[in-house]
């Protein structure tokens, strides 16, 4: 027994080593309160990106398996045909080229070293708290008064251009800035206490919340809910973009968050857990998951892998007229999504993760150009492989080992297939193919790969392990607009970036509160609560 346990000591440090060198937070290994994650180089959880990825990376293996007896006369009579004009051969994904056809593009299995130069940026927050900030003061970084301000003007005035329509509306007073700071208590208080409605707080059930419910009536609180507005009208010019009502918000918070944090050289594309909590999503049956509304919208970030913070969020509609909408091509659309997320990166060599749908050589080189460094994980099935070799991107029907890998080179451009338990490729000119690196697993050890499996495997899992934190502020009131949707998730994503700021800052110091802690403490404040400390 203590000979299990020295040894899983001594692969966590190996582990905690190594992840250190790749420039991530060690804040997974361990965070104050019951929020702490295990080591993200370990198995992740089951309902983690990165085990999808996974899956997905499984599943085409068996069906390329399934399917290779069937195909292998065809393939082998194909194999220096056809490969580019769209895959038809059946050899290779759309777009890739066959062997002849990668020759002559530049593909070769002589390998180079590759040296990303240094980051041309310190990262870090960009000024200094005072040591009594408190979390309202954080908050407010990225929702000012004049951001609340405004909405007390907008509620107001849809709240007058509603009444004088359909009649006016007994008992009704214009809001002022520090009901709508409370009516942001209330319903931010619905993370912190996990109740399904927000309305729970006023009840005499379970989620009741007496301590925080005499702030204001619930009669009062619906009757902001209901003309709760960031854009009471429609601009006469400019955008009928779907998100009107929303967007200028989006607008001033992306400003702040790019006035207040250099994130670091390392940064990851993805869409962040938004729909409900992890626990949610494991427990409840399908039928009740079919049964809830379908999202209109999607919300991808670009998120510092040091830190956790989000630099930056991308939303578009689903369906509407954004722009983005008409692209049904996912690869085209994530693509886009990508360039929107990375305008303000370029020159700064900067190194970026990819997932499956936004991973292609076309983007890579295109982001190359412009001093911006990729490593993404490859799809045959999600993402476009146009211009890549087939012979890499097909199962052979030699066996492979597990830790093996085959690696071709286009310039600084890699194309890495290994093998573990599956075939995973990846695409990337941010690290060296000759240098090596390892996965390190609970149970089987050291897996050997090269270095740029690992810094995906470690920087994607991070990730994925900092959505169980960021969860911790889902607000959990689910409005029917979308709009409303949208504005409460920036929320969220805004007291997770005030919560890192706090932890870098000197008052983490002085009073270590956890993220539940600080989330209580903000709902009190934004309450204007006498008793500002964190109930136990």
């Amino acid at each position: 027994m203590a000979e299990c346990g020295r040894k899983a000591l001594s692969l966590l440090e190996a582990a905690r080593s190594r992840y250190e060198s790749l420039q991530i937070s060690d804040d997974v290994f361990g965070e104050s309160g019951d929020d702490s994650s295990d080591n993200p180089f370990y198995s992740t959880s089951g309902d983690s990106d990165s085990d999808n990825y996974i899956a997905e990376a499984a599943e085409e293996e068996h069906q390329q398996q399934q399917h290779h007896h069937h195909h292998q006369k065809r393939s082998d009579k194909d194999c220096g045909h056809g490969g580019g004009t769209g895959g038809s051969s059946g050899a290779g994904p759309p777009g890739s080229l066959s062997r002849s056809q990668a020759e002559e593009e530049g593909w070769t299995e002589t390998l180079q070293d590759v040296t990303v130069p240094p980051y041309k940026e310190t990262y870090g927050p960009t000024q200094k708290m005072l040591d009594t900030a408190t979390a309202l003061d954080f908050f407010q970084l990225f929702v000012p008064d004049n951001c609340i301000q405004n909405m007390v003007t907008q509620t107001n005035m849809y709240a007058k251009k509603f009444q004088e329509r359909f009649g006016s509306e007994e008992g009704w007073c214009p809001v002022t800035a520090q009901e709508m700071k409370a009516f942001l208590g209330f319903v931010i208080s619905t993370s912190v206490h996990r109740c399904e409605s927000v309305l729970s707080i006023w009840s005499s059930g379970f989620f009741s919340n007496q301590s925080i419910a005499l702030k204001m009536s619930q009669s009062r609180f619906e009757k902001i809910l209901k003309y709760f507005h960031i854009v009471a009208f429609r601009p006469s010019q400019g955008s009928n973009q779907g998100l009107y009502k929303i967007q200028p918000f989006l607008d001033s918070l992306q400003q702040s968050f790019s006035c207040t944090f250099r994130p670091s050289q390392t940064q990851v594309l993805h869409e962040p857990l938004i729909d409900e909590d992890p626990v949610f999503i494991t427990t409840c049956t399908e039928r009740e998951l079919r049964k809830r509304k379908k999202r209109k919208f999607s919300l991808w970030v670009r998120q510092c892998s040091s830190t956790g913070f989000i630099c930056q969020v991308s939303v578009h509609l689903k369906e509407g007229t954004d722009g983005l909408a008409a692209l049904k091509n996912k690869p085209q659309l994530h693509s886009l999504v990508a360039k929107q997320l990375c305008q303000n990166i370029s020159g700064k060599n900067t190194i970026i993760f990819t997932g499956p749908s936004i991973t292609s050589l076309g983007l890579f080189s295109e982001f190359s150009k412009q001093d911006i460094f990729c490593c993404g994980l490859l799809s045959t099935r999600k993402s476009d492989c146009t211009g890549l070799p087939q012979s890499m991107l097909v199962c052979s029907s030699t066996p492979a080992q597990r830790g093996q890998s085959r690696v071709m080179m286009k310039g600084s451009m890699s194309l890495i297939s290994w093998y573990n338990k599956g075939h995973f490729r990846f695409l990337t000119n941010a690290y060296s193919p000759t240098k090596q690196g390892i996965i390190i697993k609970r149970k089987s050890g050291e897996i050997p790969c090269p270095l740029a499996v690992e810094a995906f495997a470690a920087h994607l899992s991070y990730i994925c392990k900092y959505d169980d934190k960021y969860s911790k502020y889902f607000i959990f009131h689910k409005p029917n607009k979308t709009w409303q949707q949208v504005f409460w998730l920036s929320i969220s994503i805004a007291i997770n970036n005030a919560y890192i700021l706090y932890k870098m800052s000197d008052v983490y110091t002085v009073k270590r509160y956890s993220r539940a802690q600080f989330g209580e403490r903000l709902v009190r404040e934004l309450l204007d609560l006498d008793d500002c400390s964190p109930t136990q």
